[in-house]
């Protein structure tokens, strides 16, 4: 909303008093500019994916990708029993930690709080 005068510009009218071209010829400009903008992006995009298909970084990255599902191939994998034992400690472990730590931070503010006192 454009405002004149602090008042809403309900009528999408000019400064001078002139009115706009109507709401399609809006609409048409406006997705002639987003056209224009998307094509200006696929032809940059377009460049970008060229420039490096001809420095050969894709042929690398896909040779990458290939020989490292290899790899995960011949990895062994917890099962799900082992991987549900192994969440159990870590979530223990966080507990046991996090209640050490609101431990030590109760008491080292009450040693500052007598300290101060003194």
């Amino acid at each position: 909303m454009v405002y004149r005068g602090g008042l809403e510009n309900r009528f999408r009218r000019k400064p001078d008093g002139g009115s706009n071209p109507s709401l399609s010829a809006t609409i048409e400009e406006l997705l002639v500019n987003d056209l224009i903008k998307i094509g200006i992006w696929v032809v940059v995009i377009g460049a970008a994916f060229g420039l490096l298909w001809w420095q050969g970084y894709l042929k690398r990255l896909s040779d990458y990708v290939a020989e490292t599902r290899e790899e995960l191939k011949k990895c062994t994998w917890p099962t799900w029993d082992e991987l549900k034992g192994a969440s159990v400690v870590v979530f223990i472990t966080i507990a046991l930690l996090g209640g050490f730590t609101v431990v030590v931070d109760y008491f080292s503010s009450w040693g500052v709080m007598v300290i101060n006192k003194i």
